[in-house]
């Protein structure tokens, strides 16, 4: 058989690197960075801080996904051993080499933009790994590290940019740690069998499903609230209501969908809804924030 061929050789380890590394989720982190770009400056910026913020997020996020799997290698010899480390795919030193450059783009790529880029991005890279090496079964405080991580790549969006002082710029980093942290919250009263087996002190086995679904409801309540600070400040027109509000509207309507959920994969579901609803929101927003 032909060492290239499906199964085999340099097809089937691009096939587990694929696997490991789940290139569509650091895709979307890189993406973040950009938007963040966009809403701090409000114009599309140079070419070099474009690709340099999309790769320092990719790369970040890219470096979260291998570690990820690394420490979880013992728990996905049970949960998930088709997965690449577990199946033998991919070895353990691949896994760590391929960590190690792909944490040193990110932190180059991040540098090329400035120190501050730099510092900031290394704080995210810390907590991520000890997030994956240490916190992920400590519940609220591992799904707070989560959800910082991820809003921070809007604000290393705005220091590529150097224009931290725009408002909107913290508020859409708000907006993204007080949605994910809902959804971390959610995720775990869906995934309670899981966690139970993993010792994980999620807020749904520490007080019940139906109180983490509340919880994560008036987080999602929270999201709308800050959603209107713009407004209410008048950092926006008034105009730009008609993509918020229906926005905020599928939030209420979804978030109470998921809350009133009574099986792990209707409120999946609902969660997939609720993400949909905020991306196509950021697509409108942005696409305005240009033509505008």
């Amino acid at each position: 058989m032909n060492d290239n061929s499906p199964g085999t050789g340099i097809a089937a380890k691009a096939i587990a690197l694929h696997d490991l590394v789940k290139p569509e989720l650091p895709a979307a982190a890189g993406v973040c960075v950009v938007v963040g770009e966009l809403i701090a400056s409000g114009y599309v910026p140079e070419s070099s801080i474009f690709i340099l913020g999309f790769l320092a997020g990719f790369f970040l996020s890219g470096t979260a996904m291998i570690t990820n799997d690394y420490f979880d290698l013992e728990v996905d010899r049970v949960n998930h051993p088709a997965r690449p480390l577990p199946s033998g795919r991919i070895s353990a030193k691949e896994v760590m080499i391929l960590g190690l450059l792909f944490s040193a783009a990110g932190l180059v790529a991040a540098g090329l933009l400035g120190p501050i880029a730099l510092a900031l991005a290394l704080i995210m890279w810390i907590i991520s790994n000890l997030y994956n090496w240490r916190y992920k079964e400590t519940g609220l405080f591992g799904n707070m590290m989560v959800a910082f991580c991820l809003s921070q790549l809007f604000v290393l969006g705005g220091v590529a940019v150097g224009r931290l002082d725009n408002p909107m710029l913290w508020t859409f980093a708000a907006l993204v740690f007080v949605f994910d942290l809902g959804e971390e919250i959610a995720g775990g009263a869906m995934d309670m069998e899981g966690d139970r087996k993993r010792s994980a002190r999620s807020i749904a086995l520490l007080y019940g499903r139906e109180n983490a679904l509340r919880l994560s409801g008036m987080l999602f309540g929270l999201f709308v609230l800050i959603s209107m600070i713009p407004f209410l400040m008048g950092w926006l027109e008034s105009t730009l209501l008609f993509i918020f509000v229906p926005m905020d509207l599928a939030i209420l309507y979804f978030a109470s969908k998921l809350m009133a959920s009574r099986w792990a994969e209707d409120g999946r579901t609902r969660i997939r809804q609720l993400y949909l609803s905020t991306m196509f929101f950021v697509i409108g927003f942005i696409a305005v924030s240009v033509i505008w």
